[in-house]
């Protein structure tokens, strides 16, 4: 299939932007100022201002000699950025790949995309058409190549480039087209090479000696010598499915619909190929421009549609279709190779419980968030708060036993909380304790159990821990730092609570 790539111009842009939103500026001359190596300068111009005879780069004091009336905005630097990289997320509508094309532009591939329209005249004008609603000044044009379409859009009086014409096409657009350095086409003028036609026809070693690889890599890239890439404003992922509505969406019932036929074509494609997923981005795209998206992850990849479709459920109604969803889009962010445990004939095990127990993790993470799900593996350390490490796999295998003699609080603090503490000295278990200004008085202890920190650490003295309950039955993990001594005596920490 040959590449087909569109070119969209706009070559009002951020003063477009500014009449969108302040509409009384529609009929008014206006421009966007800045400030420039100590002068106030126009950085754009509306096309009122420019039939005034008014250019960007010019003074702002000579501006405003020559039309007094002038309206002037403060610029946003901002916006030539910002600007293409919305209207490209915007028009993923039409193709996967959309990309900025900064200052004021953007590049679709628009190849296997026209077909959904029914001609490539009808998939341009829909998206010009629409453009041009939502306030934007807009010149397209479609093209074998980027550069061909670039230069068409800006230059030439078509809009559709017939396949393998990009040469013919190109020849009497002015050598700017090209996209080149100002400094350049400057040369390329004072020799006469004015035209595209001009410069085509001079060796390439000429042309290389006397201007460098620039000049000729932007004339192959042109006329499809040389390919050329762009880089979309959403990477597109290899696992994805779209899906275009002939009408507008707007009940959840529609939602759903679609979001499981996404989900049974995205599955067969896994289940054929031996992957699964372990994360996905269902995507909502609305008649108004607005995004919509929600997002699911599981403890195993994962081909089952129906487990799948539970988990996006959950978070369904998070998805507004206001005007009417126009495209849906499912995206598997994360791939991993499914492996299928193969089972003895006679042989029952617990394969397809955990498989039940990781999908009910899989539905607690997606309704309460994956911090509620949490798992624990052993480290090779000895202090409690560096004995474990959290994992978000739960199948993910431990390295080391738990170092463990005496039981262990379910929650330890990160870091020991400092508590005032009453203690015989020098060993016994302490009487009573205050933590966040409440005075626990023990009634039972067990310990000290003495936890040294590894040799190669050596950071702080060593722990004598003790297990206490208060006279309300509530168990505490409570431990001295270092010996009492003459000068000074240690500190008492709580570092857990018991169940």
């Amino acid at each position: 299939m040959s590449k087909r790539f569109i070119s969209i111009w706009f070559p009002y842009l951020t003063t477009d932007w500014h009449v969108r939103k302040q509409p009384f500026l529609k009929d008014k001359p206006f421009v966007l100022k800045a400030i420039v190596r100590n002068r106030v300068v126009i950085t754009a111009a509306n096309s009122l201002a420019l039939s005034q005879g008014i250019r960007k780069n010019m003074v702002l004091a000579d501006a405003k000699a020559l039309y007094p009336s002038l309206h002037v905005i403060d610029d946003k630097p901002t916006l030539t950025t910002q600007l293409p990289d919305r209207i490209a997320e915007w028009c993923i509508r039409f193709t996967p790949s959309a990309a900025a094309d900064y200052p004021n532009g953007i590049i679709l591939d628009a190849t296997g995309c026209t077909h959904l329209w029914g001609s490539e005249e009808a998939y341009l004008k829909d998206i010009t058409s629409r453009l041009s609603q939502r306030g934007y000044t807009v010149r397209a044009a479609m093209a074998d190549t980027i550069g061909c379409a670039w230069a068409v859009a800006r230059y030439g009086n078509q809009m559709i480039v017939e396949k393998g014409a990009q040469v013919e096409t190109l020849l009497p657009l002015p050598i700017t087209a090209l996209r080149l350095s100002e400094e350049t086409i400057s040369v390329l003028q004072k020799l006469g090479l004015r035209q595209i036609k001009d410069v085509i026809s001079i060796p390439h070693t000429s042309l290389r000696r006397r201007f460098g690889t620039t000049l000729l890599q932007r004339l192959r890239q042109a006329i499809g010598e040389e390919e050329e890439v762009i880089v979309p404003v959403y990477p597109i992922e290899p696992y994805n499915e779209r899906l275009p509505c002939i009408e507008p969406i707007k009940t959840r019932v529609g939602i759903e619909i679609a979001l499981q036929h996404l989900l049974t074509n995205l599955c067969s494609r896994l289940c054929k190929e031996g992957k699964g997923l372990r994360t996905a981005i269902f995507r909502a795209y609305r008649m108004d421009g607005g995004t919509s998206g929600i997002e699911i992850s599981t403890n195993q990849p994962s081909q089952n549609a129906e487990h799948l479709f539970q988990l996006f459920s959950i978070k369904i109604s998070t998805i507004e279709p206001k005007e009417g969803i126009e495209l849906f889009l499912l995206e598997a962010t994360v791939v991993e190779e499914a492996v299928v445990k193969q089972e003895g004939l006679w042989q029952t095990n617990s394969s397809s419980l955990d498989t039940q127990v990781l999908d009910l993790m899989d539905r607690y993470a997606a309704r309460f968030g994956q911090d509620a799900v949490q798992r624990f593996l052993p480290t090779e350390h000895y202090w409690p708060e560096r004995s474990f490490k959290g994992t978000s796999i739960l199948t993910e295998e431990p390295t080391t036993d738990w170092k463990l003699d005496r039981p262990r609080p379910l929650q330890v603090l990160t870091p020991p909380e400092v508590v005032d503490v009453t203690a015989p000295i020098p060993d016994y278990p302490p009487m009573s304790f205050r933590y966040r200004d409440q005075l626990h008085k023990i009634v039972k202890a067990d310990g000290p159990e003495r936890i040294e920190q590894e040799w190669w650490i050596q950071e702080g003295e060593h722990r004598d821990y003790y297990a206490v309950e208060d006279e309300e039955g509530r168990r505490y993990w409570l431990f001295r730092s270092g010996h009492y001594n003459e000068t000074t005596s240690p500190k008492w920490f709580l570092h857990g609570f018991f169940a």
